[in-house]
């Protein structure tokens, strides 16, 4: 180390800042990177948590509160020596402050209501009936397959994730930037999606049952994921305890991704589509498992490509919407709430499914009457046929009939599922407890399977996202 060098080093102090206006990750990251271009810096640590910055630098006269107002005078942050009382400012970095306050604040519960009916409804109708894939679908299909995927289940998992992430995205932008240049996270992300659904596409063609994932994993996966979504939610409908959450990787690897040079936020969009391939949507599940079926990776990867084009319409339609209502000052808050409420909509109806599939009682089995458990015989048992009792039902889009059955308990037992309008995940049934493995469905056709019923209880058969759900009474029988 030269003289020069020991100088400086004994020279450099740290000087520690309050900041007024800064609210989310994106703000550490803007801070830091005009910082510490400056001369005489030699390191920027921001603190969201703490509301400060700690400056290290070799020089004592250029930065100080006074200096630093000035630099960043149009981004609507302010620095002090001594702590800001509550600011109730907005920013001028895309970072909208919330000041708790809301004008016509029922507005949002309507227009929350209404979309979430319009799903309901939609979801009832059966629609994706109307577009079955097999082993012998054209690959068109597929494409007609994924537009009803980013209509239902995976505007509910995946269509949620964007509107909680879009404020985050968004705040990487300044106001005076275009919407289309807002926009760019939301078309990266579905590039990102297509991508790398070809991509594992022409994996799942070439390793057979690599990506194989168990009922009980991907349903741990959206539950996790799904109370990740609930706390954006509550920070998008104003629970300002939630305020510092934030989704991010360390500020060493978002501050090169948020590299202007390099397009803000080019990366994480790009990555975050490609990894929603392993989101267990039950659309995704039945194209995964046919583009496994293929053996063939340049046929995987057009099962997947294709269908993961067919999702970009609707999520495209979500990612933008939330770009334009929220880049408004006017309506930003109250798409917030909208979206808010959306979210946690979306992650609680995520949730409720998949204690179906755990096997778990959810609100579904509290609003619908369960049968009570009986030691006596009853007519409604299924027949016996050279020693095993035979369960018929109808599995379709919407349902299964008859939506309760009962069996004998200790049992061989045969259960024969006519699929009629299956569809996405209900092109399988499973139950945790029951047995083992899933019934899988083809349209048209009749599927079975062959099981010793377990002791008496009320055990619960889905589909594979547990959207579509039934209960099995085992009983003692004399």
């Amino acid at each position: 180390m030269t003289d020069k060098q020991i100088v400086t080093t004994l020279c450099s102090m740290l000087k520690t800042f309050y900041i007024d206006g800064m609210h989310c990750a994106s703000c550490e990251i803007l801070i830091e990177k005009r910082i510490i271009k400056e001369e005489d810096v030699e390191m920027v640590d921001v603190s969201l948590a703490k509301g400060t910055v700690v400056i290290e630098c070799s020089s004592d006269k250029k930065i100080t509160a006074k200096y630093l107002n000035r630099i960043f005078s149009e981004d609507g942050y302010r620095f002090s020596t001594t702590p800001f009382k509550k600011s109730k400012n907005i920013s001028n970095n895309g970072c909208t402050v919330d000041d708790g306050t809301i004008s016509k604040p029922y507005l949002p519960l309507v227009i929350a209501g209404g979309i979430i009916v319009g799903f309901a409804i939609l979801s009832k109708t059966g629609l994706s009936s109307l577009v079955s894939v097999n082993a012998q679908s054209s690959l068109p299909f597929f494409f007609l397959f994924g537009l009803l995927a980013g209509l239902s289940s995976c505007a509910a998992l995946v269509g949620g994730i964007i509107l909680s992430l879009n404020k985050q995205w968004l705040s990487l932008y300044n106001d005076n930037d275009s919407t289309f240049k807002k926009a760019e996270p939301h078309f990266l992300f579905n590039i990102g999606r297509v991508v790398g659904y070809a991509g594992f596409g022409a994996i799942l063609g070439m390793v057979g049952n690599f990506f194989k994932l168990s009922p009980v994993f991907t349903a741990t996966l959206v539950v996790t994921i799904s109370i990740v979504m609930i706390i954006l939610g509550l920070q998008m409908v104003g629970v300002k305890a939630l305020r510092n959450f934030q989704i991010r990787l360390p500020k060493s690897i978002t501050g090169k991704v948020a590299d202007e040079s390099k397009f803000t936020g080019r990366y994480a969009p790009l990555l975050m589509g490609a990894l929603t391939f392993f989101l267990p949507c039950g659309f995704t599940i039945t194209a995964q498992a046919l583009a496994l079926a293929s053996g063939n990776h340049i046929q995987g990867a057009l099962i997947m490509g294709l269908f993961a084009l067919g999702t970009v319409p609707g999520l495209l339609a979500i990612g933008l919407s939330s770009v334009k209502f929220q880049s408004n000052p006017k309506s930003s808050k109250q798409f917030s709430m909208v979206a808010g409420i959306l979210v946690l909509f979306f992650a609680l109806i995520n949730i409720n499914s998949q204690l179906s599939v755990l096997g778990v009682t959810n609100a579904t089995d509290l609003v619908t009457k369960r049968p009570a458990i009986s030691n006596q015989n009853s007519s409604d048992l299924p027949p016996i046929v050279d020693g095993v009792q035979v369960v018929k039902i109808v599995a379709s889009a919407s349902g299964y009939s008859p939506r309760q059955i009962r069996l004998r308990a200790s049992m061989p037992t045969r259960w024969e599922v006519l699929a009629n309008g299956i569809s996405g995940c209900t092109s399988a049934i499973i139950s945790r407890g029951l047995f083992d493995g899933q019934i899988s469905l083809t349209e048209g056709q009749t599927s079975t399977k062959e099981f010793v019923s377990p002791g008496p209880g009320v055990y619960k058969y889905s589909c594979w996202m547990g959207m579509v759900s039934g209960t099995v009474e085992v009983i003692d029988s004399i």
